[in-house]
Parts: C-alpha cells; sequence; structure tokens
C-alpha cells in the first residue's frame, strides 16, 4: 500500500516528550516496505567523482556484501555500537571488511541483534538484517561496509553546519570529565552536532540545528551522563563572506638581532558562489616563491577561515589565488609566509568588502484561518518574508523565510496569538548579508 501510495499513515508524537516513539517504530513494520518489496538499490565505484549509480545491490544473500551504517549509540556495558543495515550478501563474524567511504579496513567483532534494550549475540547476518556492530574504529554515520573485493559506495551524507550554538560549563570540578565524556559520545552519534573549545574564554561550545535539537541534547547530557551544568543563552552561527574579488600585498618584515622573518605575498581573493566553500591555488612561476614556503601560505589561508576579520566568526565561499611574492635566503621560513599570508588575508578581506551573512531558516506555520493576518504580521515584523499560503485541511499553511536571530522563542508567540492552536516547523535554508545597522551591533558586541 505505501509503496504504491495507496495510503500515507499519520501518527502523532514528540521526541523531546517520548510520547508516540513507540507505535512509529510499529508502524515501520507494519506499513513500510521490506527490502524484498523494493527495487535495486545502485551505488557508485568508490573516488568516483561523478558519483555515477551503475552498481547494483539487492536484497540477496548471493550478492557481494555491502551494508549502510546509519547510526552511532553508546552503550554503557558494551560500548560504541554501530548500527548497520545490510544491503546485500552476508556479514559473517571475524569478516575484514572495508570501509568504501573512508578507504580503511575493519574487522567485525560482536555482532548483535537489538531487540529494543536487549542484545542477542549473532555470529552471522543476512541481507535486509539491521544489526549492532561492537568495537568499529573508523566507520561513523553515513559510512558504507562491503566486500573489498567488489567495493561500493551505497550513500553520501552530507550534514548542514550548526546555525546555533550555546556555552554550557560544568557547575562542579566533578561535573568537567562527565561532561566531556558526555558531549564526546553525544557528538559522535550525531553528525550534525558540535562541540567546541572557545579560544579566547575557554568554554565549551555546544553548536547544533535548532533550539529544540539543543535541549534534546542538553536533557541527555543531565539524564544519561548525571552532568549538572549551566547553560548560556542561544548565540546565532553567524558568517562571514567577501563582495567583491582584490588583489593585495603583504609584506611581513621582522629583525630582532641574528635572523630575523622576511615574506612578501601577492595574493587575489575573490568570492565564489553560496554554497562552493574555499579554495587555493598557486600560480607562482619562476620560483618567486619557493615550493616550500607554499604549504605556509595555505595554512596561513586557512587559519583566517576559523576567525573572520569583522568579529571572528568563520569565513566560506571564498578563493585565494598566491600570483606573486619575494623571499629572503636567509630571513625567510615556513612560518614566516605563514604570517604573511594570515596578515595578507585580514587586510585583503576588509578591502574586499567583507560582510556578516545570517542563518536564513524556511518556516512553515499551520494555523486556522482567523489568525493568519496576526501570524504573517508578526512574520514580517521579525524580518520574514512570506513566500505565500495555501489550504491545509481546515486550515491554513504559511510559507516564510526568516533569519534565525529573529525566531528565539517563537513558539511561546505564537501559542499566545492563536490560543495554542498554530504549530510551525523550521529548518535551515540559506545565508543571507546582515543588514548593515545589525552588523555593526554585532561587531560592536564581538569587537
Amino acid at each position: 500500500g505505501t509503496l504504491e501510495m495507496a495510503f500515507v499513515p499519520v501518527l502523532g508524537g514528540s521526541a523531546f516528550k517520548n510520547k508516540g516513539v513507540q507505535p512509529l517504530l510499529n508502524a515501520v513494520i507494519d506499513y513500510l516496505p521490506s527490502p524484498l518489496d523494493v527495487a535495486d538499490y545502485m551505488g557508485f565505484k568508490p573516488g568516483d567523482e561523478n558519483e555515477e549509480r551503475n552498481i547494483a545491490r539487492r536484497a540477496d544473500d548471493g550478492m557481494p556484501f555491502a551494508g549502510l551504517a546509519f547510526k552511532i549509540m553508546n552503550d554503557p556495558f558494551v560500548g560504541s555500537l554501530t548500527f548497520t543495515r545490510i544491503y546485500s550478501g552476508v556479514m559473517n563474524k571475524g569478516d575484514n571488511v572495508q570501509n568504501s567511504t573512508k578507504g580503511k579496513r575493519e574487522r567485525i567483532g560482536r555482532m548483535m541483534m537489538m531487540h529494543s534494550n536487549n542484545r542477542e549475540e549473532i555470529d552471522e547476518a543476512f541481507a535486509g538484517d539491521i544489526i549492532a556492530l561492537a568495537g568499529l574504529k573508523e566507520t561513523t554515520t553515513g559510512d558504507t561496509l562491503c566486500d573489498a573485493k567488489e567495493a561500493v559506495v551505497l550513500e553520501t551524507m552530507t550534514f548542514p553546519d550548526p546555525v546555533i550554538e550555546i556555552a554550557v560549563e560544568p557547575k562542579t570540578k566533578g561535573d568537567q570529565e562527565k561532561m566531556s565524556q558526555g558531549l564526546g559520545r553525544l557528538a559522535a552519534e550525531d553528525p550534525s552536532f558540535r562541540v567546541e573549545t572557545d579560544l579566547e574564554s575557554g568554554q565549551t561550545i555546544m553548536k547544533g540545528m535548532g533550539e529544540l535539537h539543543l535541549d534534546i541534547l542538553i536533557d541527555r547530557l543531565k539524564r544519561e551522563f548525571k552532568v549538572e551544568a549551566n547553560i548560556g543563552a542561544p548565540q546565532v552561527a553567524y558568517r562571514e563572506t567577501i563582495s567583491h574579488e582584490v588583489e593585495h600585498t603583504y609584506t611581513h618584515k621582522k629583525q630582532s638581532g641574528g635572523s630575523g622573518q622576511f615574506a612578501e605575498v601577492k595574493l587575489i581573493i575573490a568570492p565564489t558562489q553560496p554554497g562552493e566553500g574555499y579554495s587555493f591555488e598557486s600560480r607562482i612561476v619562476g620560483g618567486a616563491v619557493p615550493k616550500e614556503y607554499i604549504p605556509g601560505v595555505e595554512k596561513g589561508i586557512k587559519s583566517v577561515m576559523d576567525s573572520g576579520p569583522l568579529a571572528g566568526f568563520p569565513v566560506i565561499d571564498f578563493k585565494v589565488a598566491l600570483v606573486d611574492g619575494k623571499f629572503h635566503d636567509v630571513d625567510s621560513s615556513v612560518l614566516a609566509f605563514e604570517i604573511a599570508a594570515r596578515m595578507g588575508m585580514r587586510e585583503g578581506m576588509r578591502q574586499a568588502g567583507a560582510k556578516l551573512l545570517e542563518p536564513i531558516m524556511k518556516v512553515e506555520v499551520v494555523t486556522p484561518e482567523e489568525y493568519t493576518g496576526n501570524i504573517i504580521g508578526d512574520l514580517t515584523s521579525r524580518r520574514g518574508q512570506v513566500q505565500g499560503q495555501e489550504p491545509r485541511g481546515n486550515a491554513i499553511a504559511i510559507d516564510s523565510f526568516v533569519p534565525l536571530a529573529n525566531m528565539f522563542g517563537y513558539i511561546n508567540n505564537l501559542r499566545s496569538m492563536s490560543s495554542g492552536r498554530a504549530q510551525f516547523t523550521m529548518q535551515f535554508d540559506h545565508y543571507e548579508p546582515v543588514p548593515q545597522n545589525i552588523s555593526d551591533e554585532i561587531q560592536a558586541k564581538f569587537a
């Protein structure tokens, strides 16, 4: 039925409240197609940049082994468990398999069939099975495990950058180690969750995809790892980029007795299309900058990516070309060129029209019709751009793009405006430049 779209199962629940999760899992078994019901799954050859899907795998024990690691979970008794779906072939305890995503080998140790919290030790698993593997060292969420002689990549997963962050501090010294272990395990389970340490303040920063995402992780930190912590206010994960191309020359010269430091770099810094990321190339000819110094140049450029010149946010979507430079036989070094590139990038980015970017969320509000006007007005007041509205049963669905900075605590406002009858969903969509007046405030705050 579901495969032909003859009907669509709808279930209600809340992961945060742990309500409705069990009926959902039962519905997966009852309503969704089994591996035998679906067509061949097409994978591609490892290293194929075009990802041409021309290698077939299906739920057949006679085919070469291929499986997908889709979840990592930490078990207090077993350690790290890698949940794997076997798409084809057979896996046996003790097998050496290929992690074709990373190009690494893994040895299969303990294999378990999971029945809720109960583990059943097994020695082999077959096409269509979902099992848990203990002790894998290289495999993370989204990796393909396969027969090394018949290598295939089943899937590539891309995880979006976090858009919201909070500072978290342990209440006591005893909580410090538990918090570090807990955050490390949570990050291993969830690739969209990041943990970093602010180099200036020393604070631990949790980064995620939204308020609910971080609320659930904080709840798990307290409940599963017994950590008492102070939680800071949520902060938007801004980004920095540039507006136009510039050519900039920077000379690093330092003399303090004995040998000094000297390096000169000429850089062309240019923006790329949104989402293209960063690239570097050397156009040096004739040895203006010796080859052994060029890695230092790229290292200096990359160091600016983590902390931009405006407010210290990561820099995205730009490319740099090293086109010329000068060196000194005695005073030049890799370190000198790294410093020259770093300082040149900071100056050059300001000349290239450095600007702040903010995450824009795609927001859908479903509301009874009588509240539509107030809700649209409220979204507009939050710098939102309403894209349209359409009937949704007895309600109206309103689609809009709204800056994340203006969405904190929105659920409480929405409940108030609609007497608790409206609901909304929100997900990251893209980055946009921050209006100048708001950008000035942000820069002053983080200066």
